[in-house]
């Protein structure tokens, strides 16, 4: 069985993140299946998701780490072309990823203790997110 939803979230760029965990857990519970595997995507080009521990130390250590990498200052290309500026986070995104995919088992996410599912918004702008959610399973 194969069940899509989606979590709307509205985001402040410049490396926003998001625990998106409860929602979800939530989504693989009132899914109906048991056991299977989930998949949250963001279709966006400027957007990623992973795991952290999302506590305020490592949320600040996460987004210093992004601009020593990716700085947001540098000559970009694709700014020279569009003009838009988020050449940073076209980089940044691509670097980590539009997606992540999590076993459940007895509908509970197989995380670790100190696991947590994030989006990281990384344009240079405010923007209204749409991530997909799809939940595979039995």
């Amino acid at each position: 069985m194969v069940k899509t939803e989606q979590i709307q979230l509205e985001t402040e760029g410049f490396c926003d993140l998001h625990d998106i965990t409860g929602e979800v857990s939530r989504k693989v519970r009132d899914s109906g299946m048991k056991s299977g595997i989930v998949t949250v995507f963001v279709s966006g080009a400027t957007g990623g998701i992973t795991t952290i521990e999302y506590e305020s130390g490592l949320v600040q250590d996460f987004r210093k780490f992004w601009e020593k990498l990716v700085p947001q200052d540098d000559f970009y290309a694709h700014n020279a072309r569009w003009h838009d500026g988020n050449g940073f986070s076209h980089m940044r995104a691509s670097i980590l990823g539009p997606s992540i995919t999590v076993p459940f088992v007895d509908r509970k996410l197989t995380l670790g203790t100190w696991q947590q599912i994030i989006f990281v918004d990384f344009d240079n702008k405010n923007r209204n997110r749409t991530l997909i959610v799809q939940i595979m399973g039995e």
